[in-house]
């Protein structure tokens, strides 16, 4: 069962920082999932919200702030993240908006081609279907997750329909007739956000292929 620090080690240290990342290798995570959105000049930020209210000492837009400024806010580059982490474990990139799909699609491509990862050690997962069928339409040797939180049948068809990799439900969602039914389907099942033992020991129990968490040492 994979082990997937949810925004890297977001129960330990502040999500989707370096640290927050090279904490969840420490924990020995087998992945780790996290966020992206567009900075003003273009470039892949990992942060959750659109806007840096919430995690930062400023306010605004993140589409407002330039790489330079976001970094200096804490806020890293995607190919920062990719750096750190350097094939140590498997990435989950979480598309916030369809903007980002094209961006993204490019930047696994040069990853590929000039870092040495390999296609199998990246999924890219969205609430946005719309973006996630541009993903698979410019490149379809990436893996792809479905991610619901309220959906879990229309979830599965349109994991048919793209012949995604992974199902990424809430586990308020699961059942163990509804993951024997995704992993027939020859999916894996990545739930989230699992944090609370008893809600852990109930999916583990249903024997998904992985568990989203802020807490990585307590699968």
């Amino acid at each position: 069962m994979h082990k997937i620090g949810h925004r890297g080690a977001k129960g330990h240290i502040a999500e989707n920082t370096l640290a927050s990342f090279q904490k969840a290798i420490d924990l020995n995570v087998d992945g780790i999932e996290l966020d992206v959105h567009l900075s003003f000049d273009g470039e892949l930020m990992v942060v959750h919200d659109d806007t840096v209210d919430r995690t930062m000492s400023q306010k605004g837009l993140v589409k407002d702030f330039s790489t330079q400024e976001l970094e200096a806010l804490g806020i890293p580059t995607l190919a920062s993240v990719f750096d750190l982490v350097n094939k140590k474990c498997f990435i989950n990139v979480e598309l916030k908006t369809y903007e980002t799909a094209d961006k993204v699609v490019e930047f696994i491509e040069k990853q590929a081609l000039d870092k040495g990862w390999n296609y199998a050690n990246i999924i890219v997962s969205s609430f946005d279907w719309n973006a996630l069928q541009q993903v698979h339409f410019l490149n379809e040797k990436i893996k792809i997750g479905v991610l619901t939180s309220t959906d879990l049948e229309l979830a599965l068809a349109f994991a048919k329909f793209i012949k995604a990799y992974s199902v990424h439900p809430h586990y308020h969602l699961l059942t163990s007739q509804n993951v024997s039914r995704i992993q027939t389907g020859k999916f894996k099942v990545y739930p989230w956000t699992i944090n609370e033992p008893e809600d852990i020991i109930f999916a583990k129990s249903l024997q998904v292929d992985g568990i989203i968490t802020d807490f990585p040492e307590r699968i």
